[in-house]
């Protein structure tokens, strides 16, 4: 080191003839001395002010930089295993050495440290070297950090720091700084074979682009894997690494270019570990630049990735799904997880486009959302989650990225709340073929506090006693506000929570919004209120919720939670355990049959979806039930086979909602609420029928089940 001083000095003092720089110099002579002596003795600088951290906490760092357990992306796949979205903070694909390319490790090398192969972790002659010339210059001129350094600072950078303070400090050009990632590097030379440190450093290193690691960076400029790396692409890479953002080849192609061909020379070099020919290096010069545009990085969220605009509500659901399960956001943007979910392709496909047949996508008066859920003994599988609208920013390509589907909406369910009613009534003993009182109009004082409140029937039903069946096929209000006098309004919100309205009855308040600190739920503030309105579907509800409802019933009452995920693994392959709620017999089998034969005949003659399910050529066995607010500003229907139960809610949309009008195959508009005539038999029940009898298609026919005894 002595001798390199002195060379040094002799050049500086030969060529420059100002006093200072001979200063300086000499002061960059002790600092390497005292660079040379902590490498040699690491006790003591372990001990002392300059590093400020002991040996052990050294000895943990290179522990681990040698296993480099990066942020790694998180994967999500339907239920065939093809990818829907990506989930990442900074977008990686881990590579093993024999994965990488001879061409990428020569041009890496060539550019950044060409005594790669020879140093044991530190270069000092191009150390003292670059001293000299920035001493001279009086600025940064040339760097001198080997690869293993640069490993060193990159995985302190990106890797192991948590916060921007710890990456503020982790790149600040200090003394002290300078000496850790040495030592460091010294280290790891040590422990690690030269290929383990060179396939560690691409695997860590920023390309640009939000694009980390040679794998990804493959992938996000070429298309391709690192292996399959070419003479120029791998130059490229590794031109990037100096100046990622000024050197982006897709807005400054020219800069790129060249200092790409400068890699290519320096591959070419005598000099360097791992040659290419001359011959090779002229051809490699002459291609273009070849990046792909738009580039072949994922985004990283549900919006943008592949089939966003159908998959994005379900992707949405999911993620809130994890969240609820205890995984946080940076834990699935970093874990590198492996998540395989229930979106069924087919049934989403079917979904959409029945969706977006009844509503365009680009309506501004209405919107369309359909959830279907696989009824089961012991999970409720989500197969899809869409709507008429395109899951994304762009309000005028018609897309919403707010999660209209899942997420607890501030519209009415309409008659479909005469369910929870009905159900009550079942499972205190009445048989869905018993007869209930339906009058043309009917006043009661057992709701409000004993205030008066007068109900009538929709248009075209008319009184007359029938069966509880007959009841919930035609939908008559009175008899419904009648029987919900006789079952107590506290069992029939009881039950729409039991049977799988839980986000909608305990988690909003009456409005639909979160609740605030001490605030009654949306299920408290209903009794506390007497609102006997409820059986008529007044309060706020999510589509998924209702669909799940009915898989409640399919599933012989037996409630699970709606679930997204088949399985969940880490970045080792190894299973991942979900917290969640577990499933539960919330009404007894005798119940949930006799609901189901009392739901049967909607679709048949008379009941309230019958047109809609005659066109569509439905021809199974169904429960369902419709439902439509007073304003006709919404209208729903949910229905179930043994095989798939589904939910389909159309609704009013802008700063200004009012009643739809439905004008035979032309979209509906906004006419006012007194000029309405949106129904559950509509557009939802048109919206439904198409999409489950395709989703049907090739499964069996099942009868619905029996009333019998417990």
């Amino acid at each position: 080191m002595s001798m390199l001083c002195s060379v040094y000095t002799s050049v500086i003092g030969a060529g420059v003839r100002r006093g200072g720089v001979l200063l300086k110099l000499f002061g960059l002579c002790v600092l390497a001395g005292v660079l040379v002596a902590s490498l040699m003795l690491p006790a003591a600088l372990g001990a002392g002010a300059a590093v400020n951290e002991t040996t052990s906490a050294m000895s943990r760092m290179s522990k681990s930089l040698q296993k480099a357990r990066m942020p790694l992306t998180t994967k999500v796949l339907d239920r065939n295993g093809d990818p829907i979205a990506y989930f990442y903070d900074d977008y990686r694909i881990p590579t093993p050495p024999g994965k990488i390319s001879k061409t990428m490790k020569s041009a890496i090398t060539a550019i950044e440290d060409k005594r790669f192969w020879e140093h044991n972790g530190v270069d000092w002659q191009g150390t003292m070297r670059a001293l000299a010339t920035n001493v001279s210059s009086g600025s940064v001129e040339e760097g001198a950090s080997t690869l293993t350094q640069q490993y060193v600072k990159n995985y302190l950078v990106h890797v192991a720091a948590d916060s921007k303070m710890e990456r503020h400090d982790a790149k600040e050009t200090t003394v002290a700084r300078k000496l850790r990632e040495a030592r460091l590097a010294v280290e790891l030379e040590r422990t690690m074979s030269k290929e383990e440190i060179l396939t560690s450093y691409l695997n860590v290193v920023p390309f640009g682009n939000q694009t980390f690691g040679v794998g990804a960076a493959a992938q996000t400029y070429f298309g391709t894997t690192p292996d399959k790396l070419t003479v120029s692409q791998s130059a490229l890479l590794a031109a990037l690494v100096n100046a990622p953002g000024a050197l982006n080849p897709n807005v400054n192609p020219e800069d790129a270019k060249h200092r790409r061909n400068m890699v290519i020379d320096r591959m070419a070099s005598p000099d360097n570990g791992i040659r290419i020919t001359e011959e090779d290096a002229e051809r490699a010069k002459k291609k273009p630049l070849g990046v792909l545009d738009p580039l072949g990085r994922p985004p990283s969220s549900c919006i943008g990735a592949g089939g966003s605009a159908t998959n994005g509500f379900f992707c949405t659901y999911l993620r809130d799904y994890l969240n609820r399960a205890g995984f946080s956001d940076k834990e699935l943007d970093q874990g590198g997880y492996t998540i395989r979910s229930t979106l069924d392709p087919k049934a989403t496909k079917a979904a959409k486009k029945a969706a977006e047949a009844q509503i365009p996508k680009r309506s501004d008066e209405a919107a369309n959302p359909m959830a279907i859920v696989e009824p089961g003994q012991d999970k409720h599988e989500v197969r899809a989650l869409v709507a008429n609208k395109d899951f994304g920013n762009d309000a005028s390509e018609g897309q919403t990225a707010y999660d209209i589907v899942s997420k607890v909406q501030p519209w009415g369910a309409g008659s479909v709340f005469k369910i929870f009613t009905a159900a009550a009534a079942i499972q205190q003993g009445m048989s869905p073929y018993d007869e209930i009182p339906v009058p043309a109009e009917y006043t009661t004082h057992a709701f409000g506090g004993g205030k008066a409140w007068t109900v009538h029937n929709a248009e075209g039903v008319s009184p007359g006693s029938r069966t509880l069946q007959e009841a919930l096929a035609t939908s008559p209000n009175t008899g419904f506000v009648m029987l919900l006098e006789k079952v107590g309004l506290d069992n029939a919100v009881d039950m729409a929570t039991k049977l799988g309205l839980r986000r909608s009855m305990t988690e909003v308040d009456e409005n639909g919004y979160s609740l605030e600190e001490g605030e009654p739920t949306h299920a408290e503030a209903i009794k506390q209120h007497d609102k006997g309105s409820f059986t008529l579907g007044v309060d706020s509800v999510s589509v998924l919720e209702l669909s799940n409802v009915m898989a409640t019933i399919a599933s012989d009452g037996k409630w699970c939670p709606p679930t997204p995920v088949t399985s969940m693994t880490d970045r080792n392959g190894d299973p991942v355990g979900l917290k969640g709620q577990s499933c539960e017999q919330v009404v007894s089998p005798h119940t949930a049959h006799g609901l189901a034969q009392g739901l049967g005949d909607d679709h048949k003659p008379g009941g309230t979806s019958h047109a809609a399910a005659k066109e569509a050529g439905w021809n199974r066995p169904l429960m369902a039930k419709t439902g439509t607010t007073q304003n006709y500003r919404s209208a729903v229907l949910v229905g179930a086979t043994p095989q798939m139960a589904g939910a389909v809610m159309t609704y009013s949309t802008g700063g200004s909602p009012e009643g739809i009008c439905v004008n035979g195959s032309a979209p509906p508009y906004q006419c006012g609420d007194s000029a309405g005539n949106l129904y559950g038999g509509t557009i939802p029940a048109r919206t439904f029928y198409p999409a489950m009898k395709k989703i049907h298609e090739g499964k069996p026919v099942k009868q619905l089940p029996k009333v019998r005894g417990d």
